[in-house]
Parts: structure tokens; sequence; C-alpha cells
């Protein structure tokens, strides 16, 4: 089975470099790019085609959530999992609404981030523990 492609969004590359090697953990999953803004992010959704996206929300150029949401107009394929500090209930649902298929807060990211994955890409909806979403509510 080939592996997953993922696209990792995040301007700050440290951070970045430890979302990639706690993807790495998974041997099915493969990093095909690091994006460090919005715009690029869309920019290389549309030519890779990832299976997976891992996108912050506070990005430069383009946030999260319109970069998100030009991404499922080019490559309605892709997944996306948000990975962010923002905890607010209003944000998360918005980043859900858009499509995303699953949010995890930063600070959770060492429990939670491959699980999220996982989750997603069976085609199930993930959210860090600790807020509740009401599903399908906009």
């Amino acid at each position: 089975m080939p592996p997953i492609r993922v696209l990792v969004v995040d301007d700050f590359e440290a951070w970045r470099r430890y979302i990639c090697s706690t993807l790495l953990k998974n041997s099915g999953l493969q990093v095909v790019h690091e994006a460090s803004d919005g715009l690029e992010a869309v920019h290389k959704a549309e030519a890779l085609r990832p299976d997976l996206i891992v996108l912050d929300l506070g990005l430069p150029t383009l946030n999260g959530i319109e970069a998100a949401r030009q991404i499922l107009k080019l490559v309605p394929e892709s997944k996306i999992l948000f990975l962010s500090s923002e905890s607010s209930a209003e944000v998360v649902q918005e980043a859900l609404s858009v499509g995303a298929r699953g949010y995890v807060f930063k600070t959770k990211a060492e429990t939670d981030l491959l699980g999220a994955v996982k989750t997603v890409l069976e085609g199930g909806q993930f959210i860090s523990s600790g807020l509740q979403i009401t599903p399908g509510s906009d």
C-alpha cells in the first residue's frame, strides 16, 4: 500500500519539524512538503494533491481557515486536520465548518496527533478533548 502523503503547514519552523518527526513515527505516512504560510499551502496542495494536510490557523499571507476553504475547492479529496493553539469553541467550529475533518490543540499534539490522523484518514472527525463542539452546527 502506498504511503499516505502529508503536507505540513505552520509558520514556525521548529514546530513544523516537531510535527514531521511525530508523523514519521507512523511508517505509513510520508511528509511530501512543508509550507510556512497559507498561500504557499494552497499552491502546494494544488500541485502535490496530498492525502492529508496538517494546517495551523495563524499563518501569514492567508490564515488557515481561508487556506482550507481554497484548498478544499481545488483539491476536495484532501483531508484537513487543523493543529492550533487556538482553543475557543467559535474558532474550532468555524474551522470544522469549512470542511476540516479534525482539530488538535498544540498543547495536546504529543498525545493526540497520531490518533487524530488515523481517525481523519478513516473518515471520522477528531477534536482534542476539553472542548465540546456540536457536530453539524454552524
